[in-house]
Order: structure tokens, then sequence, then C-alpha cells
């Protein structure tokens, strides 16, 4: 039976091979992705590569290893040198993955010092590694071609244990300012790889270290993807949350411009006060009771609120005429559906509004104005508002007139039917009118 440490160090270069094709994809997600803030990406990006290179040369420097040929000579050499100054750059690559990760999440303003201490000691360690191809105090190469460990060998891990050290103490600093996501796999990229250096120590023939590192870049790279959906998540849903806090703005605002636009329309009538709100409540009810939707029975409101904006354009002294009215001025208060029309008209995204103010005058059986229009080519919002219009003006004080009698707007209401009001509608108004035991609906003292 295999010990663990005997079954990896025997298949450590299938290990190593399945690592590359990882990271490879993973390159490949990162050069694509565009939702990573640019310097990060190319921290990561040189990462996976980094990590390509650094695997692919480690599994040279094994498959080579006592081969005493002059490629073998070369080979060895080389991929041991490729994968000591590549362990270093990987570690420079993080500190510059950190430092832009806490400039932008972080809102730091300077590099702490001891990410600029980092980036001195993983040079400073290329540096030695350099050195010692021609000295060979770190490592250097037996009569069989074969790796050995040099007389000051632990300098080697002594540099990179130091910038794992910093790392990790610029991490628990700024531990609260780092999302969840990131915190874990920034944690486990300065401790796992210690301690597999450590074991590797003790262990050797095994690159516990370097699969190690190489893991963990997968996991900084995995982690990455889902704090930036998290982030994306968050970003979008912010903005519906902003759509819809805009749109309640707006219909907030639409609403109190309506009733605005009513009341100064009633103001203009001295003997309307209230008339628009109640004719748009009365329609609503109507619309409701007809078995429309909220969306119809709003829209059907606001055009019952708006459905005598035109008598802006009328003259005050026809308005407010209490005698009976000439043929002329007759003929200009007749103009207000089609002033309203018109002022409504540019506000295209709710045609209802121009359509209830231009047909609310018009009749069932043809004889109304403005255009004469019949039956069910009568737009329905202006049929309901026709009645609801009709009813509001019988159950409201006129210059000539008090409120009428219950009894007798019922008796109005049901005369005009299929005459001058849809006979459904009609129906129903009478059905709340028959409801309405004490007559509240018409216009009292404080209106």
């Amino acid at each position: 039976m295999y010990s663990l440490i005997d079954f990896l160090k025997i298949f450590q270069t299938d290990i190593m091979l399945a690592l590359c094709g990882v990271c490879a994809c993973l390159a490949v997600m990162v050069s694509i992705t565009r939702t990573i803030p640019p310097k990060r990406k190319f921290a990561l990006l040189v990462m996976e590569l980094s990590a390509i290179l650094l695997l692919l040369f480690d599994r040279q420097a094994y498959l080579y290893r006592g081969n005493t040929s002059r490629i073998g000579y070369w080979m060895v050499r080389i991929s041991n040198f490729q994968v000591f100054t590549l362990n270093s750059f990987i570690i420079f690559t993080l500190n510059l993955y950190f430092i832009d990760l806490l400039k932008t999440d972080g809102k730091l303003r300077r590099t702490p010092r001891r990410l600029k201490l980092v980036t001195i000691i993983s040079f400073t360690s290329i540096f030695l590694i350099t050195l010692s191809q021609f000295n060979g105090f770190l490592y250097s190469f037996d009569e069989f071609n074969r790796y050995q460990r040099g007389k000051y060998f632990l300098v080697g891990y002594i540099l990179p244990f130091c910038d794992f050290a910093l790392l990790l103490w610029v991490i628990f600093q700024y531990y609260k300012t780092l999302r969840r996501r990131i915190r874990i796999p920034l944690v486990l990229f300065t401790i796992l790889p210690f301690f597999a250096a450590v074991i590797q120590i003790f262990a050797y023939g095994f690159s516990l270290t370097n699969i190690t590192l190489v893991s963990t870049i997968v996991i900084l790279y995995i982690f990455s993807l889902l704090d930036l959906n998290d982030t994306v998540e968050h970003a979008r849903h912010m903005e519906i949350e902003f759509l819809r806090e805009e749109q309640k703005n707006a219909w907030i605002m639409f609403e109190q411009t309506s009733s605005a636009l009513a009341t100064a329309i009633d103001a203009k009538d001295k003997y309307t006060h209230g008339h628009s709100t109640r004719v748009a409540e009365y329609s609503k009810e109507i619309a409701k009771r007809m078995g429309k939707s909220s969306k119809e029975c709003n829209e059907i409101y606001y055009a019952g609120l708006l459905h005598d904006i035109g008598k802006i354009g009328i003259s005050g002294r026809i308005i407010n005429k209490d005698g009976v009215l000439t043929d002329e001025e007759y003929k200009a208060i007749k103009m207000h559906p089609i002033i309203g029309s018109q002022i409504l008209s540019s506000i295209n995204k709710s045609p209802y509004l121009a359509i209830g103010a231009k047909y609310h005058h018009e009749r069932y059986d043809g004889k109304g104005y403005p255009e004469g229009l019949k039956g069910e080519n009568i737009p329905l919002g202006a049929r309901i508002i026709s009645v609801a219009d009709s009813y509001d003006a019988m159950t409201s004080k006129r210059s000539y007139r008090t409120i009428m009698p219950q009894q007798k707007v019922r008796s109005e209401i049901l005369h005009g039917s299929n005459s001058q009001f849809d006979p459904q509608i009609a129906r129903i108004m009478l059905q709340m009118i028959d409801e309405d035991v004490s007559f509240k609906m018409k216009e009292n003292d404080q209106q």
C-alpha cells in the first residue's frame, strides 16, 4: 500500500499537467471577463500564466532529473531556475492584486509600506536565485544531474515566508474592509503555501509548495468571480430599486400635477368646487364594477380628473355667468373638449387623458359633441366619464338651483339610459345610487 506522500510523488507530474489545463482555462476566462477592474484583471491573468509556466517547468525538472545528456543538463538547470523565479514572481503578482483591491474596495489612497516591502523581498529573492546559479549557495546539481540543496537553501524559504507573513499582517489589518468572498482565498493564499513549504523542507522530492500555490491561485480566481457576481447582482438590485424609486417619484409627481390642474380647473368655476375629483372617483368606481384592471381604473380616474381642463381656455365671464348663455357663449363653451384634447395630447405616454377630455360630452345616441360619435364608437373611458360628470352636475349646487333630490337624479339617469348614456354604465350608476342610502355621493359644504 502506498502512503499519501508516495502516491503524490508518483502521480505529481500528472497532477501538474492537470492543473496546467485548469489554469489555461482560467486564463482564457480572465481575459474575456469584462467586470474585473483592469489592474486586478492584469494581475490575475499574469498570475494564471505564471502558474502554467511554473508547473510546466517543475514538471520538466522532474522528468529530466538524473538525465545526464546535454539536453537533460540544460533542461534541469533552466527548469529549476524558472521554478524558483516564478515562485517569487507569483507572490509579487498577488501583491499587485491585493494593492488594487485595497485601493478600489478598501478606498486606501496610499499603498501600505509592508506591501511595498513585499515587492522588494520578491525581487531580492529573484536576484539571489540568479546569483545562486554561479555560486550554488541555494542549490546545485550533482554529477548525475540531480538537484541538491545548497548550504543556505533555507534563505530561499525564509524570504517567501516573510512575504506571506507581511501579506497576512495587512490582510488581517484590513480584514473588515474586504468583502467576504475575497477574504477566504487571500488568507488561504498566504497560509497554505507557507505550511506546504514547511512540510516540503522535511519531505524532499515532492513539489507540494508549487502544487499548493497553484491550487490557491485557482481558488482565488473562483472566489474573485463569485465576488464579482455578488457585486454585479448588488448593482443590478440597486439599479432596479433606483428605477422603482424614480418610477414612484414620477408617479407621485404625475398625481400631484394632475390634482393641481384639477384644482385650477375647478377654481375657475365658482360653482364647481371639487367637481373634477368627484367625477374621477365616480368614474373609477364604475370602471371597477365593470371588472376593469387596477391599471385601467387608474387611467379612467385621471382622465376623469382632467376631463374639464379645456375650460382653462374659456373666458371666466362665460363660465361664471349667472343667466342663460347666448348661442355664441354656448358655442364657446362647447369648444372646451377640443381645447382640453389639444392640451393633453402632448402627454403622449398617457393618450387616455386626451381621449377622456375630448369625448366626455358625446352622447350614446350620437347627438353629442364635438364629433357626434354614437354608441360604442365613443371610447369607453369617455362614456364612463359622461355618466359620472352628469351625475355630479345634478348633485352639486348651481347658481340657478340647489342640489337635486336623489330620486330625481336617479330618474334622470334612468331616463338618459340608451339615449344620453351607455345603458350598461347607466345601470351601474343606478346601482351605486341605490346603495347610497344616506345620499353621500354629492357635493358637501366642505367641498
